[in-house]
């Protein structure tokens, strides 16, 4: 079987940054799934080297910002009165927030505390940043009907939360 549309792909892999630091693994031991065809389970860039690919087989995909978590915009660094966050709001803690236009659900990253003020990024942390995936198809199967209306995958390396 090969990589297609509607098909579930357990992968390892290894992503780093240009400087080959280790960012976020997932091992044959334990592997992560996702939807193959569009679903926004893995970046496209990937999900594109993945096509046609069978179990055995190994990618390797250089990510510039945009391929993965965007630009870094300083437009989403926000200094917000301390009152507007709990007593003990510290470096490093995360919040969730609308963008400035209300158009977007952000998490933002608080990354100074200074004289009553607090600054908060919205970028993600691993924005600007160029990136390496190293993958490896461990296996792949068709995915279930209801896999598809999801839009995700079920079971081991998937989702399992459902909200009715």
């Amino acid at each position: 079987m090969r990589v297609a549309k509607d098909s579930v792909v357990i992968i390892s892999y290894r992503l780093t940054n240009i400087r080959g630091e280790l960012l976020e693994e997932a091992t044959g031991q334990e592997p992560a799934a996702y939807l193959h065809g569009d679903y926004d389970g893995i970046f496209p860039k990937v999900e594109a080297a993945l096509e046609g690919k069978q179990a055995g087989d190994e990618v390797d995909v250089q990510l510039e910002p945009e391929d993965a978590f965007g630009e870094y915009d300083a437009e989403l660094v926000r200094v917000e009165d301390a009152g507007l966050f709990p007593d003990n709001v510290s470096l490093g803690m995360q919040f969730e927030g609308a963008s400035e236009d209300g158009r977007h659900h952000l998490i933002y990253t608080v990354t100074d505390v200074a004289d009553g003020k607090v600054v908060v990024d919205g970028n993600h942390p691993l924005a600007g940043q160029a990136m390496r995936v190293q993958c490896r198809v461990e296996s792949i199967r068709a995915a279930s009907p209801e896999e598809i209306a999801h839009g995700h995958v079920h079971g081991p390396g998937g989702h399992h939360h459902h909200h009715e």
